[in-house]
């Protein structure tokens, strides 16, 4: 093999590296995360985080987290958004959520492309109800499971919606733990705001919306969506709060990942 055969073989073999990757690796082989913020080693809380599903069809992908979740067997689920883009995706929803263990509880919020799509809201919420799951917007729910109690607040989407933080905080008890789903990161801002002016320190905050920048170079975006703010993906922590940036399961405008494999996540409380 002379220097031109070999470099072009090089070339092409790097090129079909890349697609293969982009296209089918990153998308479809789920990349699940572990994080334990338990403060005792019994009677841990077992979340399961999903975000960005973008659901048009049931693919293999899907079929494979469910499987993992019924696995797991978590506490609870938590789901931020994004889960269908329009009012046709509702009965893709429906059937993703006939996958997985009807005992598992499911708390979900709305993201930009439920607002921006105008799903319906009632038909989601009754969807989610069905499956013994609670839409939250700007609100407060109490979950109870172990003998413990926490607070998770649900907050509207920040691009297309009205998420009010201070609004959900009314009438809870603050001296337990509390964890906030909140789709669009950029928010976190205000809700470290509403924190530290009624002395609270949310335990969790559980954001997707970038999807980790979808197509990345040595670790760096190329781009990230209006309410991302400065936040790309992993843990952001200060002294008030503690948020994870999920990136994410689905894809949104095209169909590729890469440098930001989707990603589904454990979290122990």
């Amino acid at each position: 093999m002379n220097r031109r055969q070999f470099m072009l073989k090089l070339v092409l073999g790097s090129i079909s590296f890349v697609v293969l990757d982009s296209f089918w690796l990153e998308t479809n082989f789920i990349e699940w995360t572990e994080h334990d913020l338990s403060e005792s080693e019994s009677n841990k809380i077992k979340v399961v985080h999903l975000t960005d599903l973008h659901l048009h069809s049931i693919k293999s992908v899907h079929k494979s987290i469910a499987e993992r979740i019924i696995k797991e067997l978590p506490d609870v689920i938590f789901i931020t958004g994004d889960s269908i883009e329009r009012n046709k995706n509702l009965p893709v929803l429906e059937d993703f959520l006939n996958l997985i263990d009807i005992k598992i509880p499911k708390i979900a919020i709305l993201g930009n492309k439920e607002s921006s799509g105008r799903v319906d809201l009632q038909k989601l919420e009754d969807i989610y109800v069905n499956h013994n799951g609670t839409l939250l917007i700007n609100e407060a729910y109490l979950f109870r499971t172990k003998n413990r109690e926490i607070n998770i607040i649900g907050l509207d989407d920040l691009v297309h919606g009205h998420p009010d933080f201070e609004k959900s905080l009314a009438n809870i008890d603050k001296s337990l733990p509390t964890i906030v789903l909140n789709h669009c990161p950029a928010y976190r801002e205000q809700i470290d705001l509403v924190s530290a002016e009624q002395e609270i320190k949310p335990k969790l905050i559980l954001s997707g919306h970038t999807h980790g920048g979808q197509v990345t170079f040595f670790g760096k975006p190329f781009f990230t969506p209006y309410g991302s703010g400065s936040y790309v993906k992993g843990w952001y922590n200060n002294e008030i709060s503690k948020m994870y940036v999920s990136k994410g399961v689905g894809t949104t405008i095209y169909p590729i990942r890469f440098g930001a494999r989707a990603e589904a996540s454990i979290f122990y409380i």
